[in-house]
This record gives structure tokens, sequence and C-alpha cells, in this order.
């Protein structure tokens, strides 16, 4: 019996690129049914890759600076182990581009940007959404139909949330070095209550270093619950199924809930480009203004599902 064709897929990035890629994935395991595909990551993916059931092994990279020559023999000496016959850089990095050379005379297939590709997929400046710019490279390798990213491998039992049947979510948090891409905490306490006005209980989520946005919130509306610190990732994907709706910043956790299902209104600042970055759902609006202070709450409510307040 023949071996499997080993193939390595590799996707370092922040949570929102990673959903986005799971597209990506699912297209590439779709098209090498019987190959054992490996994930080359790093650790704060790890859980969603090995969940997704589309991977035969992940591996975590440390990626190490040029500073520790060990570090980068020790990769390269891992990455000629495994006996790969294709790759798929879906980083797409000058960084993963390196990595072709590692593999030193006995380089596999690679579908990515690398000089000295096989299948090479340049794609710089390109105004496209990403997930097109990942299509148009999977297409180099004879890989089509890459539809939305499906997450429906991720599940959890929120019960001990104890939340009501309408609630919406709201996530007003984002990256603590990038503060120009969070609408106003103020902002988000108006737009909370006016759903609760309308008898949808609003629920907070992030992470700690966002808890004083949330206190501030909540001080403002009562009737928020905060969740904040008390989710991961597959929490983040049933609760999106149950809400009614969501809103929030241009952040990571609001590509998983766009991306889960649940319809997103999702707030940009000049900061990054909706065209380019927006997540991907059955439903997805985005709103953008050169600063997110010049966003008014009508307008964010006057772009909500239609359906929200029924």
């Amino acid at each position: 019996m023949a071996e499997p064709q080993r193939i390595l897929i590799i996707k370092h990035s922040a949570l929102g690129d990673f959903v986005l890629a799971t597209a990506a994935f699912q297209a590439i395991r779709r098209h090498h049914p019987a190959a054992h595909i490996t994930l080359l990551t790093t650790k704060p993916y790890r859980a969603i890759a090995e969940a997704s059931g589309l991977f035969d092994a992940v591996w975590i990279d440390s990626r190490p600076p040029l500073t520790q020559p060990a570090a980068w023999w020790r990769l390269a000496r891992r990455l000629r182990g495994g006996g790969f016959q294709r790759v798929y850089d879906l980083q797409r990095s000058s960084r993963t581009g390196w990595y072709l050379r590692l593999f030193g005379r006995r380089k596999p297939e690679w579908v990515g940007r690398a000089p000295g590709a096989s299948h090479r997929y340049d794609g710089a400046g390109d105004r496209r959404h990403i997930a097109e710019r990942e299509a148009e490279q999977l297409a180099l390798a004879g890989i089509t139909a890459i539809g939305l990213p499906d997450l429906s491998f991720l599940t959890a039992d929120t019960a001990r949330f104890q939340l009501p049947p309408r609630f919406a979510l709201l996530v007003p948090g984002g990256a603590p070095h990038r503060p120009a891409k969070r609408w106003p905490a103020a902002h988000f306490a108006a737009l909370g209550q006016h759903l609760a006005d309308l008898g949808m209980v609003p629920v907070l989520l992030g992470t700690a270093s966002e808890a004083s946005e949330i206190a501030e919130i909540r001080q403002a509306c009562p009737a928020a619950r905060d969740l904040h610190g008390q989710t991961d990732f597959a929490d983040l994907a049933e609760l999106a199924r149950r809400a009614k709706l969501a809103v929030g910043n241009d952040t990571g956790p609001m590509h998983l809930i766009a991306a889960a299902g649940c319809p997103s209104v999702v707030l940009f600042s000049a900061e990054s480009d909706p065209v380019k970055v927006a997540p991907r759902g059955p439903w997805v609006r985005t709103l953008q203004r050169e600063t997110l202070t010049e966003l008014r709450v009508e307008d964010v409510v006057a772009s909500l599902p239609e359906a929200a307040p029924s």
C-alpha cells in the first residue's frame, strides 16, 4: 500500500486571519482527502486546529529570531524530516518564505510567495480581500470552490452562563497596541441600553486587558452581562450561534463570531481596511469612519439586522 502524500500547511497569524484561513484549510483537506496533513502554527491556535479534525499533526512554531541559530537548525531538521511533498504557505511572509530554503536541496512543491516556489503566488500590493487572494493562491495548485469558513466543529456547553433566549454579543476590545481600532466604551454602553430597551440582554465579551472598558460599559448599562475572561474559542462559537446579533470592533473574536453564523456588524477605523480584512460569514455588515469617535450610535443601530428587534 502506497504511503499517503505528506502535506504541510503554514499559518501563524492572528485569530482573525486564522479563522479566515479555515476555509482554505478545509478546501485543502477536500483536495487531499487521504493525505497526511501537518499544520505549522503558533501556540494560541493549537486547540482550534486540533478541534477542526483537518490535520493529522499540529506543530508549533516558536518563530525564533535570527540571533538563535540553534533554534533555526532545529526547525530546519524538523522540516526536512517531515517528508513533505507539498507545502501550502498561507502565511506568505518573508519569514515563511525563508522556510523553503531550510529544506536544502530536496525542496518540496511550494504553493506561496517564496522565491523559487514551484507554484509562486505573490499578491503583494493586492487590495482584494485576503480570502480572495488565498483562493487565487490555491487555484495555482488546482484547488477551487473555496467557500466560507465552517466552524461547526467548535461546540461547547454554554448553559453555565445562564443567558436568556434573546441576547446580543458586544465586543468592545481589540489589540492593546492599537486603541484607534476601538469604538468608545460610552458608545457601546448606549448601544447596549438600546438593545436592553428592546428586550435583548447585551453580553460583553473580551479579555482581562479589556476589563476597564467593560466595567465602564456595565456602569452605564447595568442590564449588560459581563463574560470577559470567561470564554474560549468554542464558547464564542456556541454563543454566536445562539445570539440574535453581534456588534464589535475589528478584532479576532468578531471574525470567529461572524464565521459561526451570527449576524454581525463590525466597526472599522482608518487603522484597517474592511475591503481586505472584513470578517466573512452568512451575514456581515461593516461600518467605517476615519476615527471611530465619529461613528454615531444611531448609525450602528440603523445597521443592525432588520430582524433584531423581533
